[in-house]
């Protein structure tokens, strides 16, 4: 049994961080920031992914080396690997090109490996929405970052946000973490309050909207709380700050840890992963859980019951 299974595609993203002149090339998807920050926490971690030939023997063996399982990663020789361009903007912003998509995620490669969580991130469409209900029976906490599901593709790649117009599946998840422009795109609400609200009415028990440098909000039963983003040393690259949140999140929650709590150390996480251009930053316990005290600390509610 593994504490956490993370479900979507791998990717090779080319980063081009502000003031940089040429893109830097490193490993990248969910499967690899949600898994890292989760497994440096304690967790055992799994994926369920697909990569084309073109996937990098040595990605494989740093993974592995990190105790990130990989028995149910799908190498697809005749395809490539999911790719982007991610260009960052002066504030943080960015513009992001698909270069090139592996296969899907299909029915048969869902398999239930008993783990406490299961954290469904599609980046590109891969992962059906037909097969929600499925997953959401594999596991008794499953989580979704929408990120995927709400993406479309210009002809020359360009990802922009499209809303999904049944969102009933919903129902099957836990928790949710998406950006304030996703959550946007989702329930056609620009106030992120009134977004997460939505949200929860729709049966998920817990509903995160992060908001960049700012930090994030959190609305569960007990009301909706202000998540402040833990201070980083140095603001380098952005790339996979929301999915290192799931992975300290999640490695708390399937404690039974207070929410609160691990939104705290979600927040944490985030900020060390920042401070490097892609996956390097992911520090353990010692010194996330100091940054992450420091988040709780400051933690606001800002609507809800008294």
């Amino acid at each position: 049994m593994f504490d956490l299974v993370t479900i979507g595609h791998f990717s090779i993203d080319l980063i081009l961080p502000l003031g940089a002149r040429k893109p830097r090339r490193r490993l990248g998807g969910p499967p690899t920031y949600t898994s890292m920050s989760a497994r440096k926490l304690g967790a055992t971690v799994s994926v369920m992914s697909r990569v084309g030939g073109d996937f990098p023997e040595a990605y494989l063996r740093w993974l592995v080396k990190e105790g990130v399982d990989l028995s149910y990663l799908k190498i697809d020789e005749t395809y490539k690997t999911t790719s982007f361009l991610i260009r960052y903007r002066v504030g943080g912003e960015r513009d992001m090109f698909l270069r090139s998509r592996a296969p899907p995620i299909s029915d048969e490669d869902i398999v239930d490996l008993g783990a406490k969580a299961v954290h469904i991130s599609p980046i590109a469409n891969e992962v059906p929405i037909s097969l929600m209900e499925r997953i959401a029976n594999m596991a008794p906490v499953v989580t979704l970052d929408p990120q995927g599901l709400l993406r479309g593709f210009n002809n020359d790649g360009r990802v922009f946000l499209r809303g999904i117009s049944d969102l009933t599946f919903l129902r099957h998840i836990d928790v949710i973490k998406a950006s304030e422009g996703e959550l946007k795109a989702m329930t056609g609400l620009s106030d992120v309050l009134k977004a997460l609200e939505k949200i929860r009415g729709l049966g998920v028990e817990a509903a995160v909207a992060t908001v960049g440098v700012s930090g994030a909000f959190i609305s569960f039963k007990n009301g909706v709380f202000y998540i402040p983003a833990a201070p980083p040393r140095r603001l380098v690259d952005p790339t996979g700050a929301g999915d290192s949140f799931m992975g300290g999140f999640l490695a708390e929650y399937i404690k039974g840890e207070d929410v609160l709590w691990c939104a705290a150390l979600g927040s944490s996480a985030a900020s060390y992963v920042v401070e490097e251009v892609g996956p390097k930053g992911f520090k353990g316990r010692r010194k996330v859980y100091e940054r992450a005290r420091w988040v709780y600390e400051r933690i606001v509610k800002v609507a809800g019951k008294s």
